[in-house]
């Protein structure tokens, strides 16, 4: 078996009168890649912060890199890197001394030579002069990033890591995470972009407090019994209107030049687009269910624990 990294159950915390994580269990194996998907306020940063040892549950509990979550959180922090969804280093150093700041504080051996190695690997040694607060976006993330390694951690807990950043940034960024973690570091996730999602090997679905369903990446959308049809035509608002009109339990989205209409209802489905496409003269095909799909279903039937009735 995989050595688990994370091993929690029950984890619950309260802020006030709401429950912000609600019953949350969780195992992650070394060396995986592990995403949390949500909206925002459903728990995900709060979760984070309890696994690595930042904040403490109300109940529930666990382990972390065979650390007691609740008990050894200082022995847990030594060995994680955690990067925040906002950039939180000196705007007012440059690079190098960011990093050299953080590698002090983590009491780094053979400092100077890691601070070059880790300028070195990330791309950012041309640039160590430059002052954190004058970097881009997608700047600024290699250099949180190269800080979060610079102890070598463990265990990286990245907290939304690309908001913000370009698709060629963020596409090299996920080229470090997938060669981190085929070196043994595991890693942890949150991300609103689909297209980041399926590259985690494992998915876990946070709705405001609660986990929807957890599993490998590419078996999501076959655990929550979805069927999709792509659906074309001239007049993809009429054919949209059509769906919606039959008062069916469907879920139609649209992508691109298509609409994806989808049901856990597979004969009703089936039927309702066959019948729909040949009245409107349009065109369909049954295709896998995606991510995007599952988590549209899923959200649908979720409800906001901030939000007074």
């Amino acid at each position: 078996m995989n050595e688990i990294v994370i091993d929690a159950k029950g984890i619950t915390k309260k802020f006030g009168d709401f429950t912000v994580v609600d019953d949350f269990d969780i195992q992650v194996p070394k060396g995986a890649i592990y995403g949390f998907l949500g909206p925002n306020g459903s728990g995900k940063t709060t979760t984070i912060r309890i696994l690595c040892g930042l904040l403490t549950a109300d109940s529930g509990g666990g382990t972390c890199l065979g650390h007691d979550i609740a008990k050894e959180s200082e022995l847990i922090k030594r060995e994680v890197g955690y990067m925040t969804q906002k950039f939180s280093l000196y705007q007012d150093l440059t690079i190098r001394e960011n990093l050299d700041f953080v590698a002090r504080m983590f009491r780094v051996k053979n400092r100077r030579k890691r601070v070059q190695a880790a300028l070195e690997d990330l791309g950012l040694a041309d640039r160590s002069h430059q002052l954190a607060g004058e970097l881009s976006g997608g700047w600024k993330q290699r250099l949180a990033l190269a800080t979060c390694l610079i102890h070598d951690p463990k265990l990286l807990l990245l907290d939304e890591p690309t908001a913000g950043v370009d698709p060629k940034a963020r596409r090299e960024f996920w080229d470090e995470i997938r060669r981190l973690a085929a070196e043994g570091v595991t890693i942890l996730v949150s991300t609103h972009y689909m297209d980041e999602a399926v590259q985690c090997d494992s998915i876990a679905y946070i709705a405001y407090g609660k986990k929807l369903i957890d599993g490998p990446s590419n078996r999501i959308a076959q655990q929550v019994g979805l069927k999709t049809y792509r659906v074309t035509g001239a007049n993809l608002r009429a054919l949209e209107l059509a769906f919606k009109d039959t008062g069916e339990d469907l879920q139609i989205a649209r992508f691109g030049t298509g609409l994806h209409v989808s049901s856990t209802d597979h004969q009703m489905l089936k039927q309702t687009v066959k019948d729909i496409a040949t009245d409107q003269g349009a065109k369909f095909e049954l295709q896998p269910a995606g991510l995007e799909e599952a988590f549209i279903y899923l959200m649908t039937g979720s409800k906001d624990n901030f939000r007074k009735d």
